[in-house]
């Protein structure tokens, strides 16, 4: 038989083999198409023909399977004595037995009487020994075809071809790491085609797959970085290439860490898994590999500085008691978008405030430095509130004794309990101690009052700030108050107005500032003395440096203070503050100093102090003198137009009133001349002198700069247009000033002509009708009362019902001042019968 020539043994087999086969030249040729599908025979050079001819042992036709056309791998026997491949052969007799046919052999035709396989382990054993032999033998021309000199084509087909025997066997890929191909492979990375590139890339993954000592060969040198570099390419084959050989190497741990010190990988990786133009494949091999990268702390380290939080994350929640400790120590030192720190916030937020309860001082300072990065942002302090951070906070800070924290811990505390106070959650609801105390109870108070006035300038600062916080909201405020006149800290804070450090004296006047509402008369006093307060206080206001937060919150407080304290307007006169606030409101109003965000409650400051020189011309001649010199008449005036700004509007109105006030008093009234000899004789022949050019109003020589006369400054319209306002503050001060008009000690009838001819008539009552609040009821009522004292304007309202109700409800439910002045309002408009004439003595 045929067969018996393939034992070893037999004297003919190598003769048998060299007249059987084919001829060698063909087998190239069908070897160089395996490698690659698009092979084309004519393509390659005859010296390539030649050098392949002369290291390929030829194919034999008894080692190929009439069925799969392929080398066998094990080939079996039939009864009839033909081989064919296992594999092969058993698929077809099943498809025999489902087609309901007989089995017979797929050469013959014959039928079978049995299907038994007879293993051709002689025959198998001299295929392996080929070939071992051939593929040694291409491997060896492979590898001469593997250098920059050698056709890119020529390449190609070696890289190919190495692919190819490395995915048959394991054992192939020792045998390429054994030939030394490993680093000539590598070499092709540096090729000028993309396509040898591109195929290095590729073999050198099918060479490493599940292979460590291949793995570890290629992760020698600078090849991991040079693979990394490729990565850069966008949306290349080479990027998708390298990605899929790094996700491989990345089953290593020896390569993670190898791949983690490259700088720029773990960056470029993160970016690919979050980007939405990459191929979907790519994006999850990245995912994959940075995954396998988790195993090192400095590659976790990296993904969170790059992005990728939720390593870090995970191993804060799971890691060992060290872990947690470096982890949380690293977050610490990050740089989180606000977005984020809600994030961590609610992910680790617990653990954290865990571990800053542990006994481990490297532990608690670790959380301590992570939770003063998170709580930074409102939204996530809020909910580290919620997860209960201030008990163990507090705690932390009020502790002494062998159990507490160094002061530059103490000083982190103090930091993140400003920060949580300042997010505008409710502290008041959380208890933090025994008995429900809260963070304003007074102990807790007093407590954070003793730090501030015993601990160094960066906790001080802190603990004012939380101090600001708790003073912003009026219901916590209260409770700051009362704990602080009872502790008598009053005097102690406002010291800090003259700190050298300006974050802890912008600390000071913003709580200050919160607390003025509530104490003004004590801090009014407290500024008054003689050490200085006050005039840091001006100095910070007087910067010609741009509008900051410090500046603005200096112009706030001193806008609270008592605006009929003579004693501290007085020492603000001495002191020339008004000359300068003068100056900042004057640049502001002109635009030259804009753009911040501090200008508006800046300038509503500096608008309220100036207002207060007004409070005091009665009683202090240099407050006079500085209007008139500096015609701060003119100024409010100016301001009334300030649309938008309602306070300053407000304030504005509220000074001319003051200065109005005052006009009657500043107004230089006619000298008459002396009456002659017959005059004074003949009185009958004597003519009343006639002067020109009086005030109409307070019956004198008036200007604005002088007597401060709304007439002469046109005020008028400008006033009667705030009683339109939307913001009853304004028109009652509008409403104020505009009385002063129809004040005793002026020409009552001529200040309603003057009323009459700005078309105020009309707008006042509808502010008697609208009744927006108790006091410009009261107001109204009042100018009401005085415009109807004119028959004429007596007449006209008479007809108007709504204004007679008006005057009927204010009669009837105001109090009793109001309800005098709107009967006698009634009684011009002969709404209540008038008495007088029949009881004269009443």
């Amino acid at each position: 038989m045929l067969m018996s020539f393939f034992y070893p043994t037999h004297p003919s087999y190598s003769l048998f083999y060299c007249l059987s086969s084919r001829s060698t030249g063909d087998y190239i040729s069908q070897m160089a198409g395996s490698w690659d599908g698009s092979y084309d025979p004519g393509s390659q050079s005859d010296d390539s023909h030649h050098f392949e001819r002369l290291h390929i042992e030829p194919l034999y036709d008894a080692f190929i399977c009439p069925l799969t056309k392929q080398v066998m791998r094990d080939p079996v026997t039939l009864e009839n004595g033909q081989t064919f491949e296992r594999e092969a052969i058993e698929k077809w007799f099943k498809e025999c037995r489902e087609s309901g046919r007989k089995p017979v052999c797929p050469l013959t035709l014959k039928e079978l009487k049995s299907t038994d396989l007879n293993p051709s382990i002689a025959l198998r054993n001299t295929i392996e020994e080929w070939t071992t032999r051939n593929e040694a033998a291409q491997l060896d021309m492979a590898r001469r075809s593997l250098n920059m000199s050698s056709s890119e084509n020529d390449v190609l087909l070696s890289l190919k071809f190495i692919q190819h025997i490395c995915q048959k066997s394991r054992s192939n890929k020792h045998a390429v790491r054994n030939a030394d191909l490993i680093p000539m492979i590598v070499d092709m990375l540096k090729s000028s085609s993309r396509k040898v590139r591109c195929r290095a890339l590729e073999t050198l993954l099918v060479v490493v797959e599940e292979d460590e000592d291949n793995k570890a060969i290629l992760a020698e040198g600078d090849t991991v970085r040079t693979i990394v570099k490729f990565l850069s390419h966008e949306q290349s084959k080479e990027r998708e290439e390298a990605v899929s050989l790094l996700y491989e190497l990345s089953k290593s741990e020896a390569v993670c860490e190898k791949i983690g010190s490259i700088n720029g990988a773990i960056l470029i990786l993160v970016g690919m898994t979050s980007s939405k133009s990459e191929n979907v494949l790519t994006v999850e091999k990245a995912d994959k590999t940075l995954e396998n990268l988790e195993k090192f702390e400095n590659n976790v380290r990296q993904m969170a500085e790059n992005g990728r939080l939720q390593p870090l994350l995970t191993q804060i929640l799971e890691g060992t008691p060290e872990t947690k400790q470096s982890m949380a120590a690293y977050l610490g030192e990050l740089v989180l978008n606000n977005d984020v720190k809600v994030y961590v916030a609610r992910t680790v937020g617990e653990s954290l405030i865990n571990l800053m309860r542990s006994g481990n001082m490297q532990s608690r300072e670790a959380a301590l430095k992570a939770l003063n990065q998170i709580s930074s942002y409102e939204a996530s302090s809020k909910v580290l509130i919620e997860a209960g951070i201030l008990p163990p906070l507090v705690k932390d800070l009020f502790t002494v004794g062998a159990n507490q924290l160094p002061m530059r811990l103490k000083e982190v505390s103090a930091t993140i309990l400003s920060n949580v106070v300042n997010s505008g959650f409710d502290v008041e609801s959380i208890p933090i101690g025994p008995d429900h105390q809260t963070l304003v109870s007074e102990d807790n108070v007093h407590n954070l009052l003793h730090l501030i006035s015993n601990t160094g300038p960066p906790i001080e600062c802190k603990l004012l700030q939380v101090l600001v916080g708790l003073t912003s909201s009026q219901t916590t405020a209260l409770n700051v108050v009362a704990a602080i006149k009872s502790s008598g800290a009053t005097i102690s804070l406002v010291q800090f107005i003259e700190v050298p450090q300006q974050d802890l004296r912008m600390a000071c006047i913003k709580l200050l500032q919160n607390l003025s509402p509530y104490m003004g008369q004590e801090l009014a006093d407290a500024l008054r003395g003689t050490v200085g307060q006050l005039s840091s206080l001006i100095r910070v206001i007087s910067e010609n440096t741009g509008i900051s937060e410090e500046q603005a919150a200096a112009a706030g407080l001193l806008a609270e203070l008592p605006e009929r304290d003579l004693g501290l307007t007085r020492q603000m006169l001495d002191e020339g503050a008004f000359q300068f606030i003068i100056s900042r409101v004057v640049k502001i109003r002109q635009g030259e100093t804009r753009g911040t965000r501090f200008v508006t409650p800046f300038l509503e400051g500096l608008v309220r102090v100036l207002a207060r020189v007004t409070f005091v011309l009665s009683a202090e001649p240099d407050a006079v003198a500085l209007c008139r010199e500096y015609n701060l008449a003119a100024l409010f005036i100016e301001l009334l137009q300030a649309n938008g700004l309602d306070n300053v509007q407000m304030v504005s109105a509220s000074a001319l009133e003051n200065l109005s006030q005052e006009s009657k008093n500043l107004t230089r009234l006619p000298e008459l001349p002396l009456p002659g000899v017959c005059a004074s004789i003949f009185p009958c022949f004597s003519k009343q002198a006639v002067i020109t050019g009086l005030c109409r109003v307070h019956q004198g020589t008036c200007s604005l700069k002088e007597s401060f006369c709304l007439l002469e400054g046109q005020a008028v319209h400008k006033l009667v247009a705030l009683l339109d306002h939307t913001n009853a503050k304004v028109v009652e001060a509008a409403l104020a000033a505009l009385s002063t008009l129809l004040d005793d000690g002026v020409a009552i009838e001529q200040g309603v002509y003057v009323l009459c001819e700005a078309e105020a008539i009309r707008p006042i009552l509808d502010v008697l009708l609208e009744k927006q609040t108790e006091n410009l009821s009261r107001r109204a009522v009042w100018v009401v009362e005085r415009l109807l004292r004119t028959e004429d304007i007596a007449y006209e309202v008479s007809g108007d019902q709504n204004v007679s109700t008006a005057l009927v409800d204010a009669f009837h439910n105001a109090d009793y001042r109001t309800r005098q002045i709107a009967e006698r309002a009634l009684k011009h408009v002969d709404k209540i019968p008038n008495f007088s004439g029949i009881f004269p003595n009443m």
